[in-house]
């Protein structure tokens, strides 16, 4: 008999991987022009998904306002991340860029802790359960794909129909030849972060959907994504979408045969066996 349950756990990876692919191009989006990780990008998610708590369920305004809001102060944040941290130490050893990104890390869990609490919270609503014959997907994840597939494909069109767009492909190829022919790389820079910024804000409408929010949910995708960009190749857009579907599959396969938790063990083996066989990544870096 065919197994619709396995047929569920494969489309849960497939909607899963949607929401990954939207944290990994907007994370390598960031390294490929300014050549720094963003060590809390996850946590920029955090942020947004407590802008947009506050916003519904404090204030009471509607989820349509509150969610544009999440996103906009994200993308104003990832400019306050490139003017006040990374900015001012581009030029050193990566070491400190790591450092000091991992502090606002730290930062943004503890502040959000002493605001908060640690307790989980979410925005009380109820999403529909979807049946096809013997299937059921939610209409929560089913929405956050469709969505997450709009942004991707709005990242691509930016990137290749528009002059800025063309501007930021460019100085990710060679940063130094597009500032000796008059490309203002610093506003490229401020651009890209605050794309990266949107991008995160965007995946933070589409979790606080389906997940309750606390301080430290960024320990939750923040590795995962982190794991995604190396093996698709730091800096690469399409590998990095690759990636996301690959260990979503993973997972989502793993945690019906085995569990959640050692399916997220099996992804991080496969993960250390890749960088064994091809430590630059599945993918060389393009943009």
């Amino acid at each position: 008999m065919f197994d619709f349950f396995l047929l569920e756990a494969i489309m849960g990876g497939v909607l899963f991987g949607g929401v990954l692919a939207l944290l990994s191009l907007g994370l390598n989006l960031v390294f490929g022009v300014i050549d720094v990780v963003w060590i809390a990008y996850a946590e920029l998610v955090m942020v947004g998904m407590y802008t947009i708590y506050t916003f519904h369920s404090i204030l009471g305004w509607p989820l349509y306002v509150a969610a544009p809001l999440g996103i906009a102060v994200v993308a104003v944040l990832g400019i306050a991340v490139h003017r006040l941290i990374i900015a001012p130490i581009l030029d050193t050893p990566p070491i400190n860029q790591l450092l000091a990104t991992g502090g606002l890390l730290f930062f943004l869990q503890s502040f959000a802790t002493l605001v908060f609490g640690s307790q989980f919270r979410n925005l009380g609503l109820t999403m529909p359960i979807l049946e096809f014959y013997e299937l059921y997907i939610s209409f929560a994840r089913l929405m956050a794909f469709c969505v997450a597939i709009v942004g991707i494909v709005g990242l691509y069109l930016f990137l290749r129909r528009t002059y800025v767009g063309t501007a930021i492909r460019a100085v990710a190829q060679d940063r130094e030849v597009m500032s000796l022919m008059g490309v203002d790389t610093k506003r490229i820079y401020l651009i890209t972060s605050a794309v990266g910024g949107g991008l995160a804000g965007l995946a933070s409408v589409l979790l606080v959907l389906q997940q309750d929010v606390h301080p430290f949910i960024g320990l939750t995708f923040g590795p995962i994504t982190f794991m995604i960009c190396v093996l698709g190749g730091l800096g690469n857009l399409i590998g990095g979408f690759i990636a996301a579907f690959v260990i979503s599959q993973v997972i989502s396969i793993g945690s019906y045969y085995v569990s959640t938790e050692l399916s997220y063990v099996i992804a991080f083996v496969l993960f250390i066996v890749a960088m064994f066989i091809r430590p630059e990544g599945l993918f060389q870096k393009r943009s």
